[in-house]
């Protein structure tokens, strides 16, 4: 497995796949990896005859400071996994190998970047677009691979690659859970005992919609029992509750009919916790 830290670098080891007539199929991640991740690195198998892994914090997507500081990391772990994983290549580059000194150009998707969970947290799509544009630059690959948990990003980035006319195939990858329904996330690692027990809250509120939508409740009936569900949680605050359009996104009022998109924003302690759903009455 070869490790890249430079533009440089990661562009010569691609440029030898290309050579060699291979397809390439990216896996992006911030680190701290777990199996949700290495699901990723599975598909990313199927599809690609190479596989490449970035690992980068990205400041920009990051509202708070101390947010940042506090995510997770431990490099020699995630190398290991990866290297147990097959994967050719790891890109890790620092922050100004991204953003070199008075970089001004972000990518954003206007809509989509200021609706939903980017009204919970401003400007955190924004970030993920800029740099995400930047790395599809930096690699070009064919084939991209993202998690249905963060189910608004998937959208976001597949808008974003269709707009730019980006010649990348944007790969969704099925939420990995643990035995208790949690949504696996590098973020679970801050919670405490209890908090780790009220965070399952989250699929707990998601089962209940998916069980009760064969009824065609109505959205503002759903969304008031998905709250009402959260709020009797102790230590649960809900910042969101989001029942959308599945692909689009698009605002929906009355009755659920066609597949429509659940998706959650709890804070628990000092993280903000998401999940989702697609569900088809």
């Amino acid at each position: 497995m070869q490790v890249c830290h430079t533009v440089a670098d990661i562009r010569a080891q691609v440029a030898g796949y290309r050579k060699s007539g291979e397809s390439v199929a990216l896996v992006p991640t911030m680190g701290f990896l777990h199996d949700g991740h290495m699901s990723l690195v599975r598909k990313a198998h199927e599809v690609g005859d190479r596989v490449v892994v970035w690992i980068f914090v990205n400041p920009t997507q990051f509202e708070k400071a101390d947010d940042l500081a506090a995510y997770p990391r431990d490099l020699d772990r995630d190398l290991a996994m990866l290297r147990a994983e097959g994967v050719d290549a790891v890109f890790i580059p620092e922050a100004d190998e991204i953003y070199p000194e008075g970089a001004e150009t972000i990518v954003e998707t206007t809509r989509m970047a200021n609706m939903l969970h980017g009204l919970v947290r401003p400007g955190h799509f924004r970030g993920v677009t800029t740099v995400v544009a930047k790395f599809f630059n930096i690699i070009q690959p064919d084939f991209a691979m993202f998690g249905e948990k963060d189910y608004q990003q998937l959208q976001v980035i597949k808008r974003m690659v269709r707009d730019l006319i980006m010649p990348i195939e944007i790969i969704g990858v099925p939420t990995v859970r643990e035995p208790d329904g949690l949504a696996m996330s590098s973020r679970n690692v801050r919670l405490n005992a209890e908090q780790r027990q009220t965070a399952l809250i989250l699929s707990r509120a998601l089962d209940h919609a998916e069980a009760v939508a064969p009824s065609k409740p109505t959205v503002t009936a759903l969304q008031n029992q998905i709250a009402s569900l959260i709020a009797a949680e102790p230590g649960a605050d809900l910042e969101g509750c989001d029942i959308v359009e599945a692909e689009s996104l698009n605002a929906i009022s009355g009755p659920i009919s066609g597949p429509t998109a659940i998706m959650l924003s709890v804070q628990i302690g000092p993280v903000l916790l998401i999940d989702q759903r697609v569900i088809t009455p």
